[in-house]
């Protein structure tokens, strides 16, 4: 059954008087137990989207529209007061840079706690233990020591493992993870995705997993959303996707993945960069990077047309357009 549902999903912020919109038309639907993988290059809008979904884009003076349907709510009609009681108990967030989310004052021991004081009827002492706990099958070492000490006497990896702690301690419903793994090493960022998966299967937790890292995802995914200049371009079933790729897009980031024993000079390179807010191409947005454009790709916005059951794709070489 279909939990999180993201429907037409618009960002608009109002930059030196000009209005300009970094995410357009964005949807897509999750179930719970699902791991759906997010994936594009940096400016793609991947964190932004995670962002209005929570409701933290308005907190900057963003104007949010379409719907988000969690459960039988419709998030984007909730106060800030409603939100808040969701933020952090139904709903957490695991941001991108622990380096700057986690605050320098206070132990972290103290930060993991914090959300199940203000989400859970908990004392200290059963808070400290479910923290304790969740360190340890984060494989933090010596826990109970790390839990008395500041972010800066930590390394890294350590304060990625913290943050990630914070996002579960409370046992959500629905966890965003934004790049969890990327300042842990191969061996660790195994350990924290083997976790993630048993929590999806086990407590039937949703996991929206944002990365760069389109390994991590073919390991870990149920489903793959791919995006492009604040657009979803494909999107369904990961063995579905990676197997046989629709969008030009999503080929040459497959393209780009190295390989055992391919040859020197054979590694594939996406023409030019993603464009920036308020400076995208008419029509589809790819088009100036893509080998395939033909005629109604430089002036019409391509529309998401449905495959399969689970598939869909924003090109028209699959909508009707002809040369």
């Amino acid at each position: 059954m279909t939990f999180l549902k993201v429907s037409d999903l618009e960002v608009e912020f109002c930059v030196d008087k000009k209005k300009i919109t970094p995410i357009e038309q964005v949807s897509f639907e999750m179930k719970k137990g699902e791991v759906l993988g997010m994936v594009g290059e940096t400016g793609s809008g991947k964190s932004l989207t995670a962002h209005a979904i929570m409701g933290l884009s308005s907190l900057v003076g963003g104007k949010i529209r379409g719907r988000v349907q969690f459960g039988d709510k419709d998030l984007l009609s909730l106060s800030e007061r409603e939100m808040q009681s969701i933020r952090g108990s139904q709903i957490a967030f695991i941001p991108q840079n622990p380096m700057t989310s986690l605050d320098p004052v206070y132990r972290v021991g103290d930060q993991i706690v914090e959300g199940l004081y203000k989400h859970r009827k908990i004392s200290k002492r059963a808070a400290k233990l479910k923290a304790l706990e969740i360190m340890e099958k984060l494989q933090i070492p010596k826990a109970n020591h790390v839990f008395q000490q500041y972010p800066h006497q930590l390394s890294g990896g350590l304060k990625q493992r913290i943050v990630i702690a914070i996002g579960l301690c409370t046992s959500p419903q629905l966890l965003i993870a934004d790049e969890p793994t990327t300042a842990l090493d191969v061996t660790v960022q195994a350990q924290i995705m083997r976790l993630f998966l048993k929590m999806t299967k086990d407590k039937g937790i949703g996991l929206l997993l944002i990365t760069h890292d389109l390994g991590v995802i073919a390991q870990v995914s149920d489903k793959i959303a791919v995006m492009y200049a604040g657009n979803i371009v494909e999107f369904g079933p990961i063995k579905t996707v990676f197997n046989t790729p629709h969008h030009p897009y999503t080929k040459a980031l497959l393209n780009c993945i190295p390989t055992i024993g391919m040859k020197k000079g054979t590694l594939d390179a996406i023409y030019g960069n993603v464009p920036t807010v308020g400076n995208y191409p008419p029509g589809c947005r790819y088009q100036p990077r893509c080998p395939d454009r033909f005629a109604p790709c430089g002036t019409i916005v391509p529309k998401m047309t449905k495959l399969a059951e689970d598939t869909r794709v924003a090109c028209h070489k699959y909508n009707g357009s002809k040369d």
